[in-house]
């Protein structure tokens, strides 16, 4: 059965973007103080779930609560399946907005909101295309299974979870990444450095995922003097930041600098504001350890620490300070890398333990994260088969397919890619529209009914009879 899925999605676009605003308005960030049982990440997240949930009930699907660590909407029957894999939590909301981060407000056909494109969005429309499948009566031979998931953007506990206590589809996709298809993604290392050394700063708290650059910082320094403000201004002048000084005593002074946040898969589209300071300090202070600090992370290819490598199929590893705390008790950094499949956590892990050596920097490293690269042959059927309904839907016949260093649920299970929502060539906006982890995160919800469609379409193709 052919069905036009494009236009069959333009017809729920008012009840979609109802859903969605439902969805968006929920902080359903993580939460391990009001961990309980049921709900493991916290009550916006089991809120989260629960409002998912509530809409596969309200539409006549099965539904599954897998404990609060994740849900399932089931439709159709068979021994084999095919998923689709969303996530209901979202990174911490930061700071400048000039939308309502909580609000689903729409400007120029663009609906802005912390989620609306990471993930919430994609995952309610992976959930309409079942819709739409459900209402259309296409014949399955395989049952379609919708997982949500509330731990994606910390460590994807929910998945690990899922996959010791609930069932485990035959194939899918993720709907959180890019058009048109993502066959292969970077490995995800993160490191936590910890030690004390002497420095003029008094203390730093900086960033609050290493999943994300830090956009903004600030710190305490010791010795400082009526000079330093000029020195201050005038390296904030040479880099291009904005920031600025409060006097706390002859002494002691608070300065704050403002760099630009982005995903840690992409920190070259970011300005890391705590590497600023570091570099800074170290600078106009004659300060070892923050000389040292920088020297060592600086790179996001991480050059310095001789762990530089371009992948021949991934690209480049690179590497992201999320995190940069300072007190009395001693420094602790945690670093972000996402490297390709031509080399290893071992190799890493080597380069920056030689480095920091090199520095006289005697910081514990240890390992907080390893998450091996995906890799999926791009001449499998299941790839095929989705690019060639996202080509037949976006007339795009030019993209390629892609490897990526973002890190999505794809790699949990075996034979899942990640595919779409954002398309190729960002539309033109006379508005600012920031991206995943950014401020005023936005979609435009044309591209959502398209991949409405387009999911449907592939749905059709895996599970249809």
């Amino acid at each position: 059965m052919t069905v036009k899925w494009l236009d069959e999605a333009k017809q729920y676009e008012t009840s979609f973007i109802e859903d969605l605003r439902s969805l968006i308005r929920i902080p359903s960030l993580k939460n391990e103080a009001e961990a309980a049982k049921g709900m493991p990440f916290g009550k916006g997240c089991r809120d989260a779930l629960d409002t998912m949930l509530e809409m596969g009930r309200r539409e006549g699907f099965t539904v599954k609560d897998i404990d609060g660590y994740a849900g399932v909407i089931e439709f159709g029957e068979g021994e084999e399946s095919v998923g689709v894999l969303g996530h209901l939590d979202i990174v911490p909301i930061g700071e400048g907005w000039s939308k309502d981060p909580l609000g689903g407000e729409i400007e120029n056909g663009i609906m802005f909101g912390r989620g609306v494109l990471d993930d919430k969005g994609p995952g309610l429309a992976g959930f309409y295309a079942l819709k739409l499948i459900k209402d259309s009566k296409i014949p399955l031979k395989r049952k379609i299974m919708l997982i949500y998931g509330c731990d994606e953007e910390s460590g994807m506990a929910c998945m690990h979870y899922y996959k010791e206590h609930a069932e485990i589809p035959t194939m899918g996709f993720v709907p959180d990444a890019n058009f048109p298809l993502i066959y292969g993604e970077k490995g995800i290392l993160v490191v936590d450095l910890k030690g004390k050394q002497k420095t003029v700063i008094e203390s730093i708290h900086a960033g609050e995922r290493p999943n994300i650059v830090i956009g903004k910082a600030d710190a305490i320094i010791r010795g400082w003097n009526a000079h330093m403000n000029s020195v201050f201004q005038f390296y904030l002048d040479t880099n291009q930041l904005k920031g600025h000084v409060e006097q706390l005593d002859q002494e002691r002074a608070h300065i704050f600098v403002e760099g630009k946040a982005a995903h840690a898969a992409m920190p070259y589209l970011g300005v890391n504001a705590a590497l600023h300071i570091l570099n800074f300090v170290g600078t106009a202070f004659h300060d070892k350890t923050c000389n040292s600090l920088y020297e060592t992370l600086c790179d996001w290819q991480g050059k310095p620490c001789d762990i530089y490598k371009e992948g021949a199929v991934m690209g480049f590893l690179t590497m992201n300070t999320g995190v940069v705390e300072l007190d009395e008790n001693g420094i602790h950094v945690v670093i972000d890398i996402r490297y390709p499949n031509d080399t290893d956590k071992d190799t890493i892990l080597k380069g920056i333990r030689d480095k920091l050596d090199a520095e006289n920097l005697t910081f514990d490293l240890t390992l907080g994260n390893d998450k091996a690269p995906l890799y999926v042959d791009p001449n499998s059927k299941l790839v095929k088969t989705l690019e060639d309904t996202y080509r037949a839907y976006s007339q795009d016949q030019f993209t390629p397919i892609m490897t990526i260093g973002g890190g999505t649920y794809a790699r949990n299970f075996d034979n899942f890619v990640a595919y779409g929502p954002e398309f190729p060539n960002p539309k033109p906006s006379d508005i600012f529209v920031g991206g995943p982890h950014q401020e005023d995160e936005g979609v435009h919800l044309d591209e959502l009914m398209l991949s409405i469609g387009i999911y449907a379409a592939a749905l059709e193709k895996l599970a249809g009879a």
